[in-house]
């Protein structure tokens, strides 16, 4: 079985996120504990929290399946020691709201060398922030999501995955999240049935496959090898619904969570039917 589920709004409450989850068919979701655009939210309540547990209770959303997102501001390879401070101190914020929800992964995007560092000086200091957070948190996971490698962005190599894991002292709670979308944009042919193939077995060779905890399941605007990060429903974009059934059908996957960031939310729910259509015959 596929676990299945969009990344959903949580306006009004984190509560509201599986409730809107459920709404659309989905076996698994994304959320923002916090406003992404900003620095500081306030504290989720007593309230918050418990309404969040019991509706995942009660709509069959298991924390393996549920895969927050931290804010976009946030930039733990950020060259200027004072930002990187800030950036630091919102993502624990980040990780302890986990913690409260009783969530056990937070999906991040590692971070941007601005042309201020080397690749290699930006890799390391994602190490050390992810080191700095882990000390200070218990029982979440930090999840690494690759990039398309647009701008100043590491991590659109399995390499760069490679050598943030390699520096983390803790590799029980850390993670990869792939994005097909990105995926492909950085130069990996996951479309052809031999790109898809050569593609999870670099992975493996590279990184592992023992550290991948989610898939982020996008369609592309954007050509192999283009360094551009567009994502597209599925089925509409370049990679053709051959990729999706291959991979609906690929009993890798069959325990982590695959979440849509497609762009048109009134898809959905037909996006989500359609995958487990496939992952069924």
């Amino acid at each position: 079985m596929k676990h299945i589920g969009p990344h959903v709004s949580a306006s009004g409450g984190v509560e509201n996120a599986p409730i809107n989850a459920h709404e659309v068919g989905a076996t698994a979701f994304a959320l923002f504990t916090k406003n992404q655009r900003q620095w500081k939210s306030a504290p989720l309540s007593a309230e918050n929290i418990r309404k969040f547990k019991a509706n995942c209770q009660e709509y069959g959303f298991a924390a393996d399946y549920i895969l927050p997102h931290d804010s976009y501001l946030i930039n733990l390879g950020q060259p200027d020691n004072e930002l990187l401070q800030k950036s630091r101190d919102a993502f624990l914020d980040e990780m302890q709201r986990c913690e409260q929800l009783g969530l056990t992964m937070l999906n991040f995007h590692p971070g941007s060398h601005l042309s201020l560092i080397s690749i290699d000086d930006c890799l390391k200091r994602i190490s050390d922030s992810i080191n700095w957070t882990l000390e200070r948190t218990s029982g979440v996971t930090a999840v690494i999501e690759n990039t398309a490698g647009q701008g100043s962005n590491v991590g659109f190599s399995f390499s760069h995955l490679a050598q943030i894991i390699d520096k983390v002292d803790d590799k029980s709670r850390v993670g990869i999240c792939i994005d097909t979308c990105h995926t492909y944009s950085a130069g990996y042919d996951l479309k052809t049935a031999a790109g898809y193939e050569a593609t999870w077995q670099e992975f493996d060779n590279i990184v592992g496959m023992k550290y991948l905890r989610a898939i982020h399941l996008n369609d592309t605007k954007k050509e192999l090898g283009s360094r551009v990060d567009r994502h597209d429903s599925i089925g509409k974009g370049l990679f053709g619904l051959a990729f999706f059934e291959r991979i609906m059908k690929d009993d890798r996957f069959n325990h982590i969570p695959f979440i849509l960031e497609t762009p048109d939310d009134s898809l959905w729910k037909s996006e989500i039917e359609l995958l487990q259509q496939m992952a069924n015959h």
